[in-house]
């Protein structure tokens, strides 16, 4: 869900919703006393710049700007009188995409272009600039090239203009510089004499700059090791830490678009900002105002944005027993409303598994940390004399984090009688760069090892079956699972979600903005190829004495389905049950309803007959191989 707001029309919000049942259709929304869906029918609201997207719309004076799935085209649609259709405002024959757009001046709009023209002209990758559009000229220009990356360009109200940049081998999160520069009048480029770097550099990654009402500039960076706000010094020479404690700000930039601070624009130098897992108000004077939201068990906060008069401030929020919703705050009374819950259903509370926050040492003494979910199921109880079986959940990223906000697919198995336990190993965000860093040259060691190692605590501790330890994650959390299964003999079964099981081939392989990831977690390829191989878990499939199921898009071009195919065909002929179900034009992540449900209950199913239980009220077509024959 992205969050923005229109400057020009109080108490009105807009979103973007992904809704499976329309094939995963991107869908814009408003809401001002009610609810109205503007994207018309044909038109999805998604852009493929980075292939992760982000940042795929912004409203101005009652209009909406955004890139369109089909056919990557920036559009406009009027919203002053509903039924008005999108026209476009880029070219027709030119493949090149659009992200993290925003208004100049009437009729130029910033944004990021991924040029994927030059590919048919030679060039070995995409080309990512800054450029201005004029939307009723409908022309282009080119303001900023030369790095390989480029977002969050946002020009102040005196023509400045800031963004971020960076080069391979790095991602956002490593080394990235923020850079200003005096865009022309007519928006047709930079001057560049002014145009200079004002932070960021090595060993800092730079972040989300925003311009406050006065014209400030403030950015988020973190070479105290924490991702902390900042503010520009008038000298530019100097920047002053609005905020120092040892808690995030940031999280990782895999999408264009996030907002976790937002300044007041009554100009009374407020900002709203997401601080850990608090959602705060920064004043002035430096003080820290924690905001408790009494409505629900709010945990996490994302996307802040405040209304155009400052009394409101909208944002995305979940807790433990709370769906994501989109809410509104009173900064006034204190008081939020719901505007959009992430899913209608209403669930039982005597069904949900309440989080845990825990912790554990690792093998090498570092330490990792997770959220243990129990079984719960208010209709059923556990025999005395049996320990449930555990999942330990990888997220995927791998920078990136798991947070203990509701998630039914966490829930589907709590509420089977599953254990789960959700990992932050050493690699993750929100523990500091220093954490975040640890897995550097050390993926598929350190994240493998601390997702055992949980799992090993608490079958230790007593709270689950050590005999039927399962593992499952998707992508690079798929990774960890297939490295867990065929290195560690911890775990009897799991699951590949579009996993990586050849490193190299990711290394070789793959879009542009992780075209280096690689380098960094394992090592410079392919000088290093060796290493790669040492850690890819299909070049050692022989070694894998656990059942396996994989699920898999078939146009996914982050993870070729090739790779899942030659794990699935090395496991199938070491003799262990193994299933491989590929599902027909998904991508990175599977957005069709019927495919998302299928990828649970096979899991389920898969995890039934391995262990020889009953699943009732599961009826999936999943071809399991190499199972005894009573069990097939």
């Amino acid at each position: 869900m992205e969050v923005r707001i229109d400057p020009f029309q109080e108490d009105k919000v807009f979103w973007s919703e992904m809704r499976p049942e329309e094939d995963g259709r991107y869908v814009i929304c408003c809401w001002s006393g009610g609810l109205e869906s503007i994207t018309p029918d044909g038109f999805s609201s998604r852009t493929l710049v980075h292939e992760y997207g982000g940042g795929a719309f912004f409203v101005h004076k009652y209009r909406i700007y955004f890139s369109n799935f089909k056919d990557q085209r920036m559009y406009c649609q009027k919203i002053k009188k509903s039924g008005t259709e999108p026209v476009p405002i880029t070219p027709k024959h030119k493949d090149w995409r659009y992200a993290d757009g925003a208004m100049y001046k009437k009729n130029i709009i910033v944004c990021v272009r991924e040029d994927h023209e030059v590919l048919t002209e030679g060039a070995k990758e995409a080309q990512n600039t800054v450029v201005s559009i004029n939307r009723k000229k409908k022309e282009q220009f080119v303001l900023v090239s030369g790095a390989n990356f480029y977002s969050t360009p946002r020009v102040s109200k005196n023509g400045t203009m800031a963004w971020v940049q960076w080069n391979h081998p790095n991602m956002p999160w490593d080394d990235t510089e923020l850079w200003l520069a005096e865009i022309t009048s007519d928006g047709d480029s930079l001057k560049e004499e002014t145009k200079r770097k004002v932070a960021g550099g090595l060993g800092i990654s730079v972040i989300l700059p925003k311009w406050s009402p006065d014209d400030k500039l403030l950015y988020i960076h973190d070479k105290t090791n924490w991702w902390n706000l900042y503010q520009l010094d008038d000298d530019e020479d100097n920047e002053t830490s609005l905020c120092p404690p040892s808690e995030e700000i940031g999280q990782p930039a895999w999408t264009f678009g996030e907002s976790p601070y937002s300044c007041s624009p009554t100009s009374n130098g407020d900002i709203l900002m997401i601080h850990g897992s608090e959602l705060a108000c920064l004043k002035p004077s430096g003080e820290k105002q924690v905001i408790t939201i009494k409505e629900d068990d709010y945990k996490s906060f994302g996307k802040l944005e405040y209304s155009p008069d400052g009394k409101y401030a909208y944002m995305v929020a979940g807790g433990p027993q709370t769906f994501t919703k989109l809410i509104k705050l009173d900064l006034n009374s204190g008081k939020s409303s719901v505007i959009r819950e992430s899913h209608s259903a209403s669930v039982d509370r005597g069904y949900l598994s309440v989080p845990q926050e825990v912790s554990w040492d690792t093998r090498d003494g570092a330490k990792a940390y997770g959220y243990y979910y129990p079984p719960q199921n208010k209709d059923y109880q556990g025999p005395d004399d049996e320990k449930p079986p555990l999942l330990v959940k990888v997220h995927g990223g791998p920078t990136s984090a798991c947070s203990p906000v509701l998630d039914l697919k966490k829930q589907y198995f709590t509420s089977r009688g599953f254990a789960v336990l959700d990992v932050n190993y050493r690699g993750s965000t929100g523990f500091g760069r220093k954490f975040r860093d640890a897995l550097k040259t050390n993926w598929g060691l350190v994240d493998v090892q601390d997702c055992c190692d949980g799992a090993l605590y608490l079958a230790s501790e007593g709270k689950v079956d050590g005999k039927r330890l399962t593992i499952d994650g998707g992508s690079a959390g798929g990774f960890v699972a297939l490295s867990a299964l065929t290195f560690h003999k911890d775990f009897s079964a799991g699951t590949s979600n579009y996993g990586v099981s050849d490193i190299s081939a990711l290394a070789e392989d793959t879009h542009k903005f992780e075209s280096h990831y690689t380098e960094t977690l394992v090592g410079p390829y392919p000088e290093d190829k060796a290493t790669y191989d040492e850690r890819s878990p299909v070049f050692h499939a022989s070694e894998c004495k656990a059942a396996l199921a994989m699920f898999q898009g078939s146009e996914d071009k982050i993870v070729p389905p090739e790779q899942s195919q030659k794990m699935y065909d090395a496991v199938k002929h070491n003799g262990f049950p193994v299933a491989y179900k590929v599902f027909e034009g998904e991508q990175h992540g599977f957005r069709k309803a019927e495919n998302i449900k299928f990828s649970l209950d096979g899991e389920f199913y898969f995890y039934s007959k391995v262990f020889n239980f009953d699943a009732p009220g599961i009826d999936v077509d999943l071809d399991i191989e190499n199972l005894p024959e009573e069990e097939s």
